[in-house]
């Protein structure tokens, strides 16, 4: 059930619009399988705050999650533009490349920069 479980997770669950915080999320079945994921919410106000919410999500579907890290992204839909930067204290910084492209896959027709510089 969990390998059918880890498939049913939607790779991009951010925010519609607004500048906020994101973790990247490994997430694992019972095995070997797991994927990055990537998670952002205004309204949470540390990364840790979006990692427990979702670890919760995942915990009762029998899946594992790790946080490897995150940053901030700026997401503005009237532009169709994403921007992707920043790191967090307590995970560090994600790979804004690979955040890069699991972005891409939920917004293709979207213009999405990434950047080492600020906070």
């Amino acid at each position: 059930m969990s390998e059918e479980a880890l498939a049913g997770v939607p790779l991009v669950h951010i925010s519609p619009e607004g500048i906020f915080k994101y973790v990247m999320i490994n997430v694992i079945d019972g095995g070997d399988a797991s994927k990055a994921v990537i998670r952002g919410f205004a309204d949470c106000t540390w990364h840790a705050d979006i990692f427990e919410r979702e670890e919760e999500v995942f915990k009762k579907l029998g899946l594992r999650a790790e946080c490897p890290g995150g940053g901030r992204i700026e997401h503005n839909p009237d532009k169709k533009y994403l921007k992707v930067y920043g790191y967090s204290q307590g995970f560090g910084k994600a790979d804004h490349a690979q955040t890069k492209r699991i972005l891409a896959t939920k917004y293709p027709d979207y213009t999405i920069e990434i950047s080492d510089e600020g906070y």
